[in-house]
């Protein structure tokens, strides 16, 4: 049987779990997730898990932020004036906006808190500063 390996092409089935044992994601009931190791398509310590692998092997892995999607970073809160938010937005807390970045990218950002003249945005991924723990099975190796 092949083991997984830099380079391969692979299919997992998995689940992501917090700490506190949320499902946070899951393929179960769906497709294999199919990725390149060593792409950069997914989070280092998922690819780093699924390494020496063979197809029907299972296993449960726990990664730390900085080998999932980093560190919780205060330093991605900014405040924006209300009035720049478009019309047709009322923001609430919670709320997920996609916004343009200085370089042209557009960002992902959280609502974390409203008042009558300012918007508080987080930029962090939502998973920022958690432990993951995801249970894998390898279905391929190609």
């Amino acid at each position: 049987m092949a083991e997984a390996k830099k380079g391969d092409t692979v299919s997992v089935h998995y689940t992501g779990k917090l700490e506190d044992e949320t499902v946070f994601d899951s393929s179960n009931g769906g497709d294999p997730l199919s990725f390149e190791i060593g792409s950069g398509q997914i989070i280092p310590g998922f690819e780093t898990g699924v390494i020496g692998m063979s197809p029907g092997d299972t296993k449960t892995v726990t990664i730390e932020p900085e080998e999932a999607y980093g560190r919780y970073r205060d330093d991605q809160i900014i405040e924006v004036g209300k009035e720049k938010l478009p019309e047709d937005i009322d923001p609430e807390v919670g709320q997920r906006l996609q916004v343009q970045q200085q370089n042209g990218q557009t960002a992902v950002v959280t609502i974390k808190e409203v008042t009558d003249s300012v918007v508080k945005l987080d930029a962090n991924h939502p998973l920022a500063g958690e432990n993951l723990t995801f249970e894998i099975e390898l279905v391929s190796v190609d």
